[in-house]
């Protein structure tokens, strides 16, 4: 039985709207099996024979052929990617989309639901009938597809985590990502010297399918002028590298130099080859520890992190207690920090990146491969090939068990341990490393080192032990890094005997007061000891008139090689405004006492300065100041700082990147150098505002903008911020998501209409006008209106001198050519349809 639509009174005059919410409301209760005829009575029209409704005769009816749609797969996003709408074979004047294999095997179904599947169209489409409750809604408007799978069809998925058929290598590009850092400084006194230094480290490299192909550089220049002129240089291919995930076996597959990422042994450059199981392909809940680097800046400074002589990483601070936590969780091994302040002082320190128990979910087996040889920065292997293996094995929920070895021509190592998960008390493990190296002059030394670690999160008391260890190795106990140092280099090694880490936070939640410890104690057979040690306390109140009064005090200590550094920080800060902060700040250490006043405010999403101005420890007038702007190209910020009759000093840093692809290329902000990037597409539109997780960015003057505060294997998301859009330009689809695996150049298309939005009338060759109900279709596929009686049409996205397409009876009749320029006044313009030859 078909379906008639009827409507008493009134008839429509000139405008489709009753028509379209009537459709509407036809249209809300799915996909229709029947066709829906149309009483043109109630048309007020001259020709009622000259109408074109067929594409409203069956609810979400697309017209058979090829469009550039997403997926939007429950709450999950595909790729944008072709896909077909063909006539079946039993509905001649009906249209179904067509999800082939291609697709399916982006939908992360079950293997029992695969076996299921039956297929139409000569088996290249989905017949949705073998899984029952799949359902399929196409939106031209939004260019998408609306696909429905039943949860029980699909493997697991986690908040913003998907499985690995949904996971994107992205396309292929070349990226080109810097971090910079210069200073001018001028000291006055006995030490009369003017020091101007730049510093840079970045990564370029290209990705081709699923590989990613990288070199990492640094470079260094510094000039001091004064009673000695000295000029130093540096630069450098730190490193050059190839990997790709291997997502059937969560794992990554590397390729060139690298150092050994290993929970059992020290951490060595090498050339060669590693394969391991990837924790960030993991769900987060079961993903891994990453290192932080803690500390106070007295001063403006810039803090490097630092390996085996690669840096790792550089940023400024401003004064004052600093936290790195973005390190890459592939870092393993001691790392080297070094802050350099702008008064020209400088201290040191390491930091271990112990890693928490060694616990592996039951029957799940994690492991790291690698093989090769030993090299140095220059390139150059050095040293006997090597292979290694390790390996954690979940036992049950309990307990994992865990070993590995490391083999050389004259060096070999064994270690095995056991990880047990103990409830309500923590997680612990224990191991075991027996090495043995044969030295020159037959000087064999053997020896172990035995370690515990342990780590635990207090619920109910709001703690949480981030890692707890202890290590002891014997004197003659001695790591592959040991061993090459002394066997080629004759470099006698630090020799380490114990080893003590801690860290440790803590919520008072009915005081608000957070706190926050961590503790290294480093012993030698030979040498002296380090130590570092960091407090800090946090306590959010109000007072007075005043509300989230912020006070914070951190003490930190550092005694590396002989050196000491010891200082005390303590902050009041009270909110002054809507985005003003007004601070007290004292500062205590071995190189001096400041008192300071501050300011603090945020311009926008993308501006933020802060001043200082006080007192140092010789009465001397101090300030400093730092403004940060994250633009649409770089993030940049300037700093200044000063003691009278002691120095000055302002500097400038910039991080970024470029990136290049068939699509186009993009300056942009950069996150994590060479990583993980989303390149926006917004049709040509330039100037629309697009927001990851971080600042707004708008595209560049080819519609395109490059996002890079993107998660690897996680869904991002990014937007069109439509609150900030120009009154032109309009956003249809203002939200794209991905999980894109790590190092990938995703792409994304939004739906952007930019131009001007006028009545028009439309008149074929002969004077006659489209049939009611054709579509005019924009340059980019979007719907741009419709045509109402007499050829009348509410136009969007008008840009002179471009084409439209006017679209009835299934295929595209004739085209608009827009005047250019536009004329002032567009109401009422009327445009020629030139018929389009066959």
């Amino acid at each position: 039985m078909r379906q008639v639509l009827y409507h008493a009174g009134a008839g429509l005059r000139r405008c489709p709207v009753a028509l379209m919410v009537a459709l509407a409301f036809q249209g809300a209760k799915g996909y229709a099996a029947e066709a829906i005829e149309f009483n043109t009575d109630v048309l007020d029209i001259s020709d009622r024979s000259h109408i074109d409704l067929s594409q409203f005769s069956q609810a979400g009816y697309i017209m058979p052929g090829k469009y550039q749609m997403v997926i939007r797969l429950n709450k999950a996003e595909l790729p944008e990617q072709t896909l077909a709408f063909i006539k079946p074979d039993n509905d001649p004047q009906g249209s179904q989309v067509c999800l082939t294999p291609q697709v399916i095997a982006q939908l992360g179904l079950k293997a029992s639901a695969l076996r299921d599947l039956m297929w139409w169209h000569n088996g290249q489409c989905l017949d949705t009938v073998s899984l029952p409750g799949v359902t399929a809604r196409a939106d031209l408007g939004e260019s998408a597809l609306y696909l429905n799978v039943p949860q029980a069809y699909l493997e697991y998925t986690a908040d913003n985590w998907d499985p690995p058929a949904r996971w994107d290598d992205g396309i292929a590009g070349g990226i080109f990502d810097y971090n910079l850092n210069g200073q001018s400084s001028r000291f006055t006194g006995a030490s009369r010297r003017d020091v101007q230094s730049l510093s840079g480290n970045g990564t370029t490299g290209f990705n081709l399918g699923a590989w990613r192909f990288r070199a990492d550089w640094q470079g260094q220049y510094n000039h001091t002028r004064g009673s000695m002129n000295n000029t130093q240089r540096d630069w450098q291919w730190s490193r050059y590298y190839a990997w790709r995930a291997i997502p059937s076996l969560k794992s990554k597959l590397m390729l060139g130099e690298n150092y050994l990422n290993s929970g059992m042994f020290d951490s060595f450059r090498y050339t060669g080859t590693s394969m391991e199981s990837d924790d960030n392909m993991l769900p987060p809940n079961l993903r891994g520890y990453a290192p932080e680097v803690v500390g106070v800046a007295k001063t403006n400074a810039k803090v490097t992190v630092s390996q085996q002589g690669r840096v790792i990483y550089e940023t400024t601070v401003a004064a004052g207690p600093f936290r790195i936590q973005d390190l890459n969780t592939a870092v393993s091994g001691t790392l080297d920090v070094k802050v350099q302040e702008q008064d020209g002082t400088s201290h040191s320190f390491q930091v271990d990146t112990a890693s928490i128990p060694y616990l592996t979910r039951p029957g799940s087996v994690r492991y790291k491969l690698a093989f090769g040889k030993p090299s140095d920065y220059r390139h150059d292997s050095q040293g006997p090939g090597f292979a290694t293996g390790e390996f954690s094995w979940g036992v049950n929920n309990g307990w994992s068990l865990y070993g590995g070895s490391l083999l050389a021509d004259d060096y070999h190592a064994l270690a095995a341990g056991i990880g047990r998960d103990l409830l309500a008390l923590g997680a612990l493990s224990f191991d075991v490393t027996q090495s043995h190296a044969e030295l020159p002059r037959d000087n064999t030394k053997t020896g172990g080192s035995w370690r515990l670690s342990y780590s635990k999160r207090f619920d109910e008391y709001d703690s949480q032990v981030t890692f707890a260890g202890y290590r002891f190795s014997q004197r003659d106990f001695m790591s592959m890094s040991e061993y090459l140092n002394v066997r080629y280099h004759g470099i006698v090694g630090n020799n380490n005997k114990e080893l003590y880490t801690i860290a440790f936070n803590k919520q008072f939640r009915s005081l608000g007061l957070s706190a926050y410890a961590n503790y290294s104690h480093q012993t030698y057979w030979n040498r002296p000891d380090n130590d570092s040690y960091n407090l800090s306390l946090s306590r959010y109140f109000d007072a007075w008139r005043f509300k989230n009064v912020s006070l914070n005090l951190s003490a930190y200590r550092t005694l590396y090689n002989n050196t000491s550094d010891d200082g005390m920080y303590l902050s009041l800060s009270l909110p002054w405004g809507n985005s003003s902060t007004l601070s007290f700040d004292s500062q205590a250490g071995s190189t001096g006492n400041s008192t300071a006043v501050g300011y603090f405010d945020r311009l926008d999403s993308n501006n933020s300065y802060r001043v200082k101005a006080g007192a140092g420890s010789r009465g001397n007038a101090v300030g400093s100041g730092y403004f940060t702007h994250q633009g649409n190209s770089a993030e940049m910020s300037v700093n200044a700082s000063y003691e009278g009759s002691r120095y000055h000093s302002v500097g400038l840093s910039a991080q970024g990147g470029i990136t290049g692809t068939t699509e186009g290329v993009a300056l942009h902000r950069v996150s994590t150098m060479g990583g993980t990037r989303m390149m926006l597409d917004t049709s040509g539109v330039s100037g629309v505002p697009v927001r990851g997780y971080g600042g707004v960015t708008e595209t560049n003057r080819f519609g395109k903008a490059v996002v890079s505060d993107i998660s690897s294997y996680y869904r991002s998301s990014v937007s069109v911020d439509v609150n900030k859009l120009a009154d032109d330009v309009e956003a249809t689809r203002s939200v794209v998501q991905g999980t894109l695996t790590e190092g990938a150049i995703g792409l994304r298309r939004f739906g952007v209409i930019a131009g001007e939005k006028a009545m028009v009338t439309v008149r074929l060759a002969d004077g006659t006008t489209p049939p009611f109900g054709a579509v005019v279709m924009g340059l980019g596929g979007h719907q741009a209106g419709i045509v109402n009686d007499g050829g009348q049409v509410w136009l969007t996205g008008m840009n002179a001198g471009e084409a439209m397409r006017v679209v009835w009876d299934g295929k595209t009749q004739c085209e608009l050519s827009l005047p250019k320029p536009l004329p002032t006044a567009t109401d009422n313009l009327m445009l020629l349809c030139q018929s389009v030859r066959a």
